[in-house]
């Protein structure tokens, strides 16, 4: 019976069924491709929800000092304009009794950072703790109230912007990154 089977397949030019070579390296570069898609839109998710966690939580940050600073006087009670940025007096930030002490000593902004143990700081102005990388850098700026995006020197006006910029600088981040601003003029 073998040996009629093998007469019939020679009669009728049988071939036998399987995969080419070509037909295996072609199912491989499909297969293989497909994985990568799969693996580089699983990155792109990943960097995706990562950037909207840091915009989330920088907003939330930048919002914070917003409510700690909501109901302090623009200027001090006692020196009122005569003196800008904090008092001598006024070492640490639950120290701060008006916008102007925000504005630090030398106008470069107070920053409240992990890497300096300032920060950053909640409304009640208590200092998160595991946030690092974060930082919050405010500056407080007299405008001209007649065209509210310029500037004027300090004490010279007596509307003032507050300005937070919140950074990140993650573990393989060569510098901090900005994530987010937020502005607003103090009310009157």
């Amino acid at each position: 019976m073998h040996a009629n089977h093998q007469h019939q397949c020679q009669a009728a030019r049988c071939t036998r069924r399987g995969f080419t070579l070509i037909e295996t390296a072609l199912a491989t570069v499909i297969v293989g491709t497909g994985v990568v898609a799969i693996v580089a839109a699983q990155q792109a998710f990943f960097r995706q929800n990562e950037w909207s966690t840091h915009a989330s939580t920088a907003q939330r940050l930048g919002n914070e000092i917003r409510e700690f600073t909501l109901h302090l006087p623009r200027h001090d009670p006692v020196t009122g304009q005569a003196f800008w940025g904090p008092e001598s007096s006024e070492l640490d930030v639950l120290d701060f009794d008006d916008l102007d002490d925000f504005d630090g000593e030398d106008g470069e902004g107070t920053v409240f950072s992990a890497a300096l143990g300032s920060g950053p700081i909640s409304a009640l102005g208590d200092v998160f703790p595991d946030m690092a990388g974060w930082s919050q850098r405010v500056f407080v700026e007299n405008i001209d109230p007649f065209e509210v995006t310029r500037t004027v020197a300090d004490g010279a006006s007596d509307l003032l912007r507050v300005r937070v910029i919140v950074e990140y600088q993650g573990p393989t981040d060569d510098a901090p990154r900005e994530i987010t601003r937020v502005t607003w003029i103090a009310p009157g």
